[in-house]
């Protein structure tokens, strides 16, 4: 065998790793940016629905494309590309107005136009008291010493859609605000963990989300651990993996 023999097929070898290296960079790159990008959730606002540490596929094509569906968001374009309006209930990740390098998750609550209202814990839509049901208890085991009972409630949106709240505590911070009407574009976001979530309820923080800002729909968790553990210690997966989360449909 030459050495130049051998010479031209490690060269032929190694570009052609670095041809399918390159190509599989392109359709990650393509996937992430028209499909599907992952997110993991890094606070408690959308408890029970979806915990701390957990990982999800929000889909990028859901409402249409804007500035926000490409990475690092430059300005090239404004306005959403093949733009579809959000459902009351969806739960979707938008850019911070207020920080747009900031991604939050929360549920749609209110559409444009809409008038909304706390009342004494009760979601009042257009001056209409939103369904609401108790449900049992869900017990927190990670941010407590010992398991901790905490009240739910199953709330029924005016188009059907059904999920659960958190209640913490009896007249909370945010349980009853001033009437908010929804701006024309916007809309008025919740977290499910209705006392520990800073949201459109929190004007100068949050406030309405235009439509511009909206990522995508969360769809699908596919990775989850506990809260405080670390991906990459494989060695604890055993223990530190919630199981019965992984491949669960967000709703």
């Amino acid at each position: 065998m030459s050495v130049t023999g051998s010479t031209k097929r490690k060269e032929g070898g190694l570009a052609e790793t670095a041809r399918v290296i390159f190509h599989a960079l392109i359709i990650a790159a393509i996937i992430r940016t028209f499909l599907f990008q992952p997110f993991n959730i890094p606070s408690g606002s959308m408890k029970a629905t979806l915990l701390v540490g957990d990982y999800l596929f929000v889909s990028k094509f859901s409402y249409g494309y804007s500035r926000y569906s490409l990475p690092f968001s430059p300005p090239l374009f404004t306005g959403r590309i093949f733009g579809s309006q959000p459902d009351r209930g969806d739960v979707l990740v938008f850019r911070l107005p207020k920080d747009d390098s900031t991604d939050y998750i929360k549920r749609v609550i209110g559409l444009p136009g809409d008038r909304i209202q706390m009342i004494r814990g009760v979601l009042h839509i257009n001056g209409q008291a939103v369904p609401r049901e108790r449900a049992s208890d869900w017990i927190e085991t990670e941010e407590t010493a010992v398991p901790t009972p905490v009240r739910r409630w199953k709330e029924t949106l005016p188009n059907g859609v059904s999920y659960y709240t958190l209640d913490l505590q009896d007249n909370g911070f945010l349980d009853s605000t001033q009437e908010y009407l929804v701006p024309a574009n916007n809309y008025f976001m919740m977290g499910d963990n209705r006392d520990n979530s800073t949201d459109s309820r929190v004007l100068n923080a949050v406030g309405y989300v235009p439509f511009d800002n909206i990522v995508g729909r969360a769809q699908l968790i596919f990775f989850s651990l506990g809260e405080g553990e670390r991906a990459w210690e494989v060695w604890r997966w055993p223990w530190s993996v919630r199981w019965s989360r992984l491949f669960s449909i967000v709703r």
